[in-house]
């Protein structure tokens, strides 16, 4: 089994990581890190140093990778020291918007433009993105973050776009978003406090449920919504 982890130096990233290493000891694992390079983790893994927001580096690592059975795509921004998600939208400003366009929305598209031909060699491949939740449009009922939603809402009609592009071009690969819930990463630390304790999630136990729903998935599941608990979510 070979398996891409687009951001694998990030909290969820490792434990996906960890997790393949632990379950699938002879795959061969890919991924992608920006700064410093990780510690090995041993194994049959590659590291590569990417910017997936950036084209021509996604374009690089495609053609460094000859086939693929599953990407997961774990690359997400969404505050730094400067700004934290807008409570109301007269917090507003394009430079914020558009930088949680990049991280959140741009790698994905790039992924599917250039690992199509990667994916359409296996049997059975899986072409995954973690969304959120807070980028349901159906499930939006207290505003707010409005950068952050609109970059995952965008994220997700690229993931139902490209899941019906690829039913006719790669009827073998399954396309989906998955929600791994409230994660014990740097990402979700400053809006820690008013999560209940057992809905924050060790990146391991999102890992494993993220293969639950994997292992589950048929190519006919492609273009879903999926939570952690491998419900189904509104678009």
């Amino acid at each position: 089994m070979k398996v891409l982890v687009i951001g694998g130096n990030g909290g969820i990233g490792k434990a996906i990581i960890n997790h393949v290493l632990s379950a699938f000891p002879d795959a061969k694992i890919y991924a992608t890190y920006q700064s410093t390079l990780p510690q090995e983790n041993g194994g049959d893994i590659t590291w590569f140093n990417v910017n997936a927001s950036l084209d021509e580096e996604v374009r690089q690592l495609a053609d460094k990778i000859s086939s693929l059975d599953i990407l997961i795509n774990t690359a997400g921004f969404l505050h730094d020291t400067a700004h934290q998600p807008e409570k109301s939208v007269n917090e507003f400003t394009p430079e914020f918007f558009n930088q949680n366009l990049s991280s959140n929305t741009l790698p994905t598209l790039l992924l599917a433009k250039y690992f199509s031909a990667q994916l359409k060699a296996g049997q059975q491949t899986y072409f995954i993105s973690l969304s959120a939740r807070i980028g349901s449009i159906e499930d939006n009922k207290i505003g707010g973050w409005v950068s952050y939603r609109c970059s995952k809402a965008a994220l997700n009609m690229a993931i139902k776009t490209i899941s019906i592009e690829w039913k006719f071009k790669l009827p073998n690969c399954c396309v989906f978003a998955f929600h791994p819930g409230t994660t014990d990463t740097p990402l979700s630390l400053p809006f820690q406090k008013n999560v209940p304790a057992n809905k924050l999630f060790s990146p391991e136990y999102v890992s494993q449920q993220l293969f639950k729903v994997i292992s589950n998935a048929q190519p006919s599941d492609t273009g879903k919504f999926y939570s952690y608990s491998g419900a189904e979510l509104p678009w």
